[in-house]
């Protein structure tokens, strides 16, 4: 009976590890939605940031399409910014590519979400974030996001795992990070 109680209890503990541990699975893409998608608020001093980030139906050819809109303040300035982020897989690593909405009437349930003007479009930047742990990290290439991420001058790396995101200048070291507060 002893041995029995064991292996019940094993079993049990077996079954809540697989639940509470989100599985890598083979897509990459999917595995960084998954882990991207929700809401996620500052937890760093002076960072009231909320960060939402949501998938939206653009087309077939883009399945894993999200929208993005961060509001808050930052030590003191208010920040309102929103866009559409589009991964694609790239071999060993995942394209991340941000092309902004400088109209703050957009959102993701408008129906030109996925549709930019040419200042928007001229202003998207991408990098590549690959595997790390439980999660992914990337860098910018610095200043060639500036336009799209206001303020994003220099290098940042952007981490994210399950429940966890950080934005940290390369230079300075600033930090921002986040916590999810609910998932999609």
């Amino acid at each position: 009976m002893n041995s029995l109680r064991k292996r019940s209890l094993f079993a049990v503990a077996l079954l809540a590890l697989t639940v509470a541990a989100p599985a890598a699975t083979q897509n990459q893409v999917f595995d960084l939605a998954t882990i991207l998608s929700g809401t996620w608020e500052g937890v760093t001093p002076g960072n009231k940031l909320r960060v939402n980030v949501r998938s939206v139906t653009t087309d077939p050819s883009h399945p894993y399409d999200m929208f993005l809109t961060l509001s808050g303040s930052h030590e003191g300035t208010n920040v309102r910014q929103q866009g559409l982020i589009r991964l694609e897989s790239q071999g060993r690593s995942v394209y991340f590519g941000y092309i902004p909405h400088f109209d703050p009437s957009i959102t993701a349930l408008s129906g030109n979400a996925a549709r930019f003007t040419d200042s928007e479009a001229s202003a998207a930047c991408g990098f590549h974030v690959k595997p790390e742990g439980d999660g992914f990290v990337g860098e910018t290439t610095g200043s060639s996001c500036a336009r799209a991420i206001r303020g994003a001058v220099s290098k940042w790396q952007i981490q994210v795992e399950p429940g966890s995101l950080r934005v940290q200048d390369t230079k300075s070291g600033e930090t921002l990070r986040f916590k999810r507060v609910s998932k999609d």
